[in-house]
């Protein structure tokens, strides 16, 4: 459940307890082997009051993403692509690493692929469906060109989350861009 502030403070309070439990168990394990009873257990509610407001860990999980992707989407709200894919880029690094661990886990792991993956689509659709240099490709160009630029930003951040994070940011950043920019503005020019 999505609040709006206009809840109960009780209301409040037993969504904070859920979603905080959930991001603590996605830090120490696969989604596939949390369950509601732990995540009940974890939150101090009964699984009933779960059920009251979710119908499943699924739509808890989706809920997240789609919070995570509408976070990072007004970020980038005003930028065109490919002209500002750098821009985009930063910002993707920028709010990875103000992200609690729940998300880098759902980023970087295999066992959150499937939401990722949604995140990926939400965010692409967002950026490049607006682009006219894109609409005018081929259905195969464009594929290829968002799994170029998407599997290559998402590579750099694993990469540099599963080295401990040590070259700083503005490092990890600009290595990608370049990587990255240099491919796009190659294959557009």
């Amino acid at each position: 459940m999505i609040l709006t502030g206009n809840e109960d403070l009780r209301v409040i309070k037993t969504i904070e307890g859920i979603k905080g439990a959930f991001e603590r168990l996605i830090c120490n394990k696969d989604y596939e082997k949390i369950t509601v009873k732990e995540l009940c257990d974890l939150a101090r509610i009964n699984k009933k009051t779960f059920y009251h407001y979710y119908e499943s860990l699924d739509d808890l999980l989706a809920e997240m993403q789609a919070e995570l992707s509408a976070s990072y989407l007004e970020r980038i709200k005003d930028y065109s692509l490919p002209e500002d894919l750098d821009k985009v880029n930063r910002e993707f690094f920028m709010y990875s690493a103000e992200q609690r661990l729940a998300y880098e886990k759902i980023t970087c792991s295999n066992a959150y692929h499937s939401i990722r993956d949604k995140m990926v689509v939400e965010v692409t659709d967002a950026g490049w469906g607006k682009s006219k240099q894109y609409q005018k490709l081929s259905d195969f160009e464009k594929r290829l060109l968002l799994a170029f630029v998407n599997q290559s930003v998402l590579t750099a951040y694993r990469q540099w989350v599963e080295d401990g994070k040590q070259m700083p940011l503005e490092e990890v950043i600009d290595t990608t861009n370049r990587i990255v920019l240099g491919g796009v503005n190659g294959f557009f020019g």
